[in-house]
């Protein structure tokens, strides 16, 4: 069964095809770290979850610029004389992760919580940009 999931991995809000499938076709060079998801709540407001583990709140940065959302992570240096790594599975290297926003959806702030990190995102439209009804005359 076929899925539309990758048209929307890199953006948040867009209604329109033609942005789902631009945003899709744009090369991802992350390999998938760190893993996240995007979830669409029935209020209309959206949520970007991104697992962060190892990373403190230090270690990471958000940014927003116009309708890009970035999302950056650099580990803090470790002192490795006073450990022996036995196993370390945890990654914690650095990355870059950017969202394309639509029109209208505002970064409300961010939460971490067991070891993820929360973007929470709202759409507010303005008035003049929501639809209306046109009511239908007679003829003049």
């Amino acid at each position: 069964m076929n899925t539309l999931a990758p048209l929307f991995r890199h953006s948040v809000g867009f209604d329109r095809f033609d942005d789902w499938l631009e945003t899709a076709l744009r090369s991802d060079q992350s390999n998938g770290y760190p893993p996240y998801d995007i979830i669409r709540d029935s209020d209309g407001t959206y949520r970007v979850v991104m697992a962060v583990a190892g990373f403190s709140r230090a270690d990471l940065d958000i940014t927003v610029q116009e309708n890009l959302l970035r999302i950056s992570g650099k580990p803090a240096e470790e002192d490795s004389e006073q450990r022996t790594w036995l196993h370390r599975g945890i990654a914690r290297r650095g990355f870059e992760r950017s969202f394309r926003l639509a029109d209208h959806v505002q970064v409300e702030g961010a939460t971490m919580e067991d070891g993820l990190l929360i973007v929470h995102l709202s759409r507010v439209v303005p008035e003049a940009h929501k639809p209306r009804q046109i009511p239908i005359g007679e003829p003049h």
